[in-house]
């Protein structure tokens, strides 16, 4: 029986932050195509709804973990539980990532500036450094390939006032994979980093804010979806399609790119009518 072009059965897929938002929209875009994958999250009861909900996707095997990517020791720990769960990795999306509680350079401080670079930035890098070295061992061993993506932002490109701590990480990062792409690709293992535009993911969807912020969130998402030529905001639905084309070999000769996912937002100039 011919594969599909996208057929993810055998193949073993790490998403950081999987258990919500663009995470789980990537994990999705996996498990439908009966991708195996390893959750990383310090939501306990999140991880288990993710794990449910992805099993009904159609996902080979789900196994969430609690692990915090702040900890680089956390990090290598985690591997060694997940190989021995599944016997290997083919594909890791970190995603994981938190906004910057600051909105001005002039009073970003040193607590926020490296708080939030722990996460978005070293804890990026060792995640995807980590997966790379069980990637190389299985190439050497006689079975090249594999996959390394990272979640940036439009912030890689646009100057945003105030969030120099967020643009920071993801610039640098996205500069991290290139450099990992030309590195890696000798054992067939490529780098890639998709940049999101404005998404709007399922937080204050559940009665979670009061009436005045929901407000305020609708008038954001109408500001957005006005600006951006495919008139509406993004969903993590919109992340399952790149999620499994990444992991697939369709994407084996992809790499060292940034992959924009935007509704067009990008390219849509601010004197746009």
């Amino acid at each position: 029986m011919t594969k599909s072009l996208f057929d993810l059965t055998g193949k073993v897929t790490l998403v950081t932050g999987g258990n919500s938002g663009l995470g789980l929209g990537f994990a999705k875009g996996i498990a439908k195509q009966g991708g195996s994958i390893a959750i990383w999250a310090r939501n306990a009861e999140k991880n288990a709804a993710a794990k449910a909900e992805l099993e009904a996707c159609g996902a080979g095997q789900v196994i969430s973990y609690q692990v915090d990517v702040t900890s680089e020791q956390a990090i290598i720990d985690g591997y060694e539980q997940l190989i021995a769960d599944f016997g290997r990795i083919d594909c890791v999306f970190a995603n994981s990532g938190r906004a910057s509680k600051s909105r001005s350079v002039l009073s970003l401080d040193s607590a926020e500036w490296h708080d939030l670079l722990n996460v978005n930035l070293h804890g990026a890098f060792f995640t995807l450094r980590e997966g790379a070295k069980q990637m190389v061992k299985r190439a050497e061993a006689g079975e090249p390939g594999g996959s390394l993506v990272y979640c940036g932002s439009l912030s890689m490109f646009q100057g945003i006032a105030g969030i120099n701590n967020y643009a920071a990480s993801k610039g640098g990062m996205g500069a991290v994979v290139r450099g990992m792409a030309a590195e890696l690709g000798k054992y067939e293992i490529r780098a890639n980093t998709i940049a999101p535009g404005y998404v709007k993911t399922n937080i204050g969807g559940d009665g979670e804010v009061d009436e005045e912020m929901a407000k305020r969130m609708a008038f954001v998402d109408s500001h957005f979806s006005a600006k951006t030529p495919i008139h509406r905001v993004g969903s993590p639905d919109d992340f399952e399609g790149i999620g499994a084309y990444l992991c697939s070999d369709a994407s084996s000769f992809h790499t060292g790119d940034t992959i924009v996912i935007d509704g067009g937002s990008l390219i849509y100039p601010a004197y746009a009518f």
